[in-house]
């Protein structure tokens, strides 16, 4: 069984469903070197034991959370994107589209930010 496909079958709305599938299976098509796996009740993807990213759903939008150090480097790219922040997250309401280019750019840099990092979350600063 597909790490994420229980996961999934808790998404009760069809078309949210797919959305977020679209999504995982994209990064993993695109970054097949991440481990796959669920924590904290949501689907999230690894390097070497570090943590690179993860999502949640509500009824309202998808959230991902790359860590704050990623959400501080793309802030000016997720406002035009028209994705709203917090500290952790950035949300994508469900009705508007996925810039892939902007997740690819991402998780390319937790990937490369977190590189030497050998613990799970970034070492406070």
């Amino acid at each position: 069984m597909h790490p994420f496909e229980e996961w999934l079958n808790t998404v009760e709305d069809l078309n949210h469903r797919q959305k977020i599938q679209e999504i995982l299976t994209w990064i993993e098509t695109e970054f097949p070197i991440l481990e796959k796996k669920i924590a904290w009740k949501q689907p999230m993807f690894t390097a070497h034991g570090t943590f690179i990213i993860a999502f949640s759903v509500s009824k309202k939008h998808i959230a991902g959370a790359p860590e704050h150090a990623a959400i501080d480097y793309f802030q000016e790219s997720f406002k035009q994107a028209g994705y709203e922040t917090t500290k952790e997250l950035f949300r994508i309401k469900w009705a508007q589209p996925v810039d892939y280019d902007l997740l690819k750019k991402i998780i390319q840099f937790n990937i490369e930010d977190k590189a030497e990092i050998t613990t799970f979350w970034r070492p406070q600063s």
